[in-house]
């Protein structure tokens, strides 16, 4: 076996289909409670002058603002193909129709004057699973094709693979982002202490919720160089996540750490992350769900 041959064997490696069918669950369930939990936000621009308008990403393709009707409909449509694709419904059309929605209205939430990043990897894994066959295993098209269980194979691994590089990309450009603002000062942690004041004082001035911890601790600078230092020591050490097992799962756990200092310093809630489905790319998140999904199929059957 050539070299090239073996390290194609070790990037993707026969994988069940029922570790991308979780995936596509977890992230389709996100996803569908997100779209429900913030209609107004991600549907109603009513209360913004059309001057503030500034379309972003594919929302460029656009000279003015939506009618309401529009930004409600494309929300709706959104919702029941997230809907759809997290229960495996006529994949095929759902799954691309979920992540394109999805990509969508989260741009042009971001299109009236603030860039939120709360939502990036959700939909850069949602544009992932839309091109993977992420039915084979646990869906209603599965069950349709009354299909006999499928072997592992290497093409159910190339969507892991590339949802790990996703997740491990994003919190390396955080890294490199904080090092071409404020290099390795940043380390000294008072570029943090300063965000951090900055952020409670802006929020108070504006009569919205905000971190008492993080306005306290500002008063003790010494605390933020060691906060400093582990934020970026993790984000740069990102790519050691690639390896698996305990290292995956330390540095996730590093990470998912990091997530709440952000929510209880600055009442900023990322939420994929903190759920964890952030990272369940990393690990064989099959196993946790198979006895249930294959007692349902049992009992259908």
């Amino acid at each position: 076996m050539s070299a090239l041959s073996t390290l194609e064997r070790r990037v993707f490696p026969d994988t069940p289909p029922a570790r991308l069918a979780a995936l596509r669950v977890l992230v389709g369930l996100f996803s569908t409670i997100y779209l429900v939990s913030r209609p107004t936000d991600l549907a109603f621009f009513g209360q913004f002058a059309r001057s503030a308008f500034a379309p972003v990403g594919v929302v460029q393709l656009l000279a003015r603002p939506l009618p309401s009707a529009a930004c409600w409909a494309l929300y709706g449509i959104t919702l029941a193909a997230s809907a759809a694709a997290t229960a495996g419904y006529r994949y095929r059309v759902s799954g691309p129709l979920w992540a394109l929605g999805l990509l969508w209205v989260t741009s042009y939430r971001n299109s009236w004057g603030m860039l939120f990043h709360t939502e990036n990897l959700l939909v850069v894994d949602a544009l992932i699973l839309a091109l993977a066959p992420a039915s084979d295993a646990w869906s209603l098209d599965a069950r349709s094709r009354d299909a006999k269980p499928l072997d592992p194979n290497p093409k159910y691994a190339w969507p892991v693979a590339a949802m790990n590089a996703a997740l491990v990309a994003s919190y390396l450009a955080a890294a490199i982002a904080k090092l071409r603002l404020v290099g390795w000062g940043w380390a000294s942690g008072d570029e943090l202490r300063a965000h951090i004041a900055f952020d409670a004082l802006r929020k108070i001035e504006l009569g919205s919720m905000h971190s008492s911890i993080g306005a306290e601790l500002v008063r003790h600078p010494w605390i933020f160089a060691p906060f400093a230092w582990l934020s970026l020591g993790f984000e740069l050490a990102a790519p050691v996540a690639l390896l698996g097992g305990r290292i995956a799962l330390i540095w996730s756990l590093g990470a998912w750490t990091f997530h709440l200092g952000v929510l209880l310093l600055m009442a900023i809630f990322f939420p994929y992350p903190l759920t964890g489905v952030a990272f369940a790319s990393l690990f064989p998140i099959e196993r946790a769900f198979s006895r249930w999904f294959e007692g349902k199929q049992r009992a259908v059957g």
